[in-house]
């Protein structure tokens, strides 16, 4: 079974990668009907891809302006932007998933709840593509509250987000939930479990590490004959870790251009991560103007890079977008077997679509 293992927050998101033939495991059991009669799967070129769009900040449509870019781009500039952006990446990178990882409305300039999520998410929504939402720190700042927020998110077309997992009573926060991943159509694999993806998300920065405990022990609880080692994984977190103020130019691949807006107590999520031995690369939002990846202790850590255009940026430096693509091994009989690569770019918000900074986060 392979197990991407995605843990979000309104401030998290983690994602591990796992192979193995067996069926099923009794995590993703509580997966909703509306779920299961919309699998995520493998394609069968055997990738599966994620789009990650960080903190869109979405208010209220076409009166609301742009802010931080160039003077001659100002007029007419709204969140009308973020929408076509939002459509143009889905056109060209065409996920299998995407994830909206926080600050998804910015609540303080935002009238109606409801019409800013509706308004925001509506690009996704009518691609047909499966969506999963997380909150970030701005999202509950309107008409509705942190719970108000997710329940309606739960509600909308398309999207394989829940409030919480229904066997879990004692989880902080809203959000929690667990979305698997099938393997490619026609394969061994076709109707097993080859990803499960656990997501939360959580208010409270210092639960992080009870949390992500909580998923990874619950992921490997029925560990699988098959699977020799931990599974590769991903994280996607809203807010960084400190452990992100590692770094300076030498050793990242990307721009860092503000401060670490982290917690100023580290929860010790990260050594977490490391202890579990799977989580191979970190992504997060909440610092804008920062889009770098580098690597710490065997771990990626990841800025996905702004992308809406009411969230603060800076002129000129283009909005952008994170792509991940998992992709399986060919077999000697020509058929698929365990996760082969992980790797990471960037598409700014150009005529082009630019990608950039294309990276290798992990390969067997």
């Amino acid at each position: 079974m392979a197990n991407i293992h995605l843990v979000m927050a309104a401030v998290v998101v983690v994602l591990l990668v796992s192979l193995s033939s067996t069926s099923t495991s009794a995590s993703a059991s509580a997966i909703s009907t509306k779920q299961q009669k919309q699998s995520l799967r493998f394609s069968e070129k055997g990738e599966f891809r994620i789009l990650q769009v960080a903190d869109m900040h979405y208010a209220d449509g076409k009166t609301t302006p742009c802010k931080d870019v160039l003077p001659q781009q100002f007029e007419g500039c709204s969140d009308l932007n973020t929408t076509a952006f939002l459509r143009r990446i889905i056109a060209a990178v065409k996920p299998h998933l995407i994830v909206f990882t926080g600050d998804n409305i910015f609540g303080l300039d935002a009238k109606d709840a409801v019409y800013s999520l509706n308004a925001a998410f509506s690009p996704a929504v009518s691609s047909d593509i499966p969506w999963a939402a997380v909150l970030g720190n701005h999202d509950q700042e309107s008409t509705l509250s942190r719970a108000g927020v997710m329940k309606h998110i739960v509600g909308m077309k398309h999207t394989l987000s829940q409030f919480n997992p229904p066997e879990v009573d004692n989880i902080d926060g809203f959000g929690n939930y667990n979305l698997e991943v099938r393997g490619v159509e026609g394969s061994a694999f076709e109707n097993k479990s080859v990803a499960l993806f656990n997501i939360f998300c959580a208010l409270g920065r210092g639960k992080l590490k009870d949390l992500a405990q909580y998923f990874v022990l619950r992921a490997y609880k029925n560990k699988p004959e098959a699977q020799e080692a931990p599974a590769p994984g991903l994280a996607y977190f809203h807010i960084p870790l400190p452990d992100f103020a590692s770094f300076d130019s030498s050793n990242f691949t990307g721009v860092k251009q503000q401060g670490i807006g982290s917690a100023s107590v580290n929860s010790g999520f990260f050594t977490t991560m490391a202890e579990a031995g799977d989580v191979k690369a970190v992504f997060v939002g909440h610092d804008h103007i920062n889009d770098f990846c580098g690597e710490l202790a065997g771990i990626h850590l990841c800025y996905g890079g702004g992308f809406g255009y009411h969230a603060y940026g800076k002129a000129g430096w283009d909005r952008r977008a994170r792509v991940v693509a998992a992709s399986l091994e060919k077999t000697e009989n020509g058929g698929w077997g365990g996760v082969k690569s992980i790797k990471t770019r960037k598409h700014l918000d150009n005529q082009l679509l630019t990608a950039v900074d294309a990276q290798v986060l992990w390969s067997h």
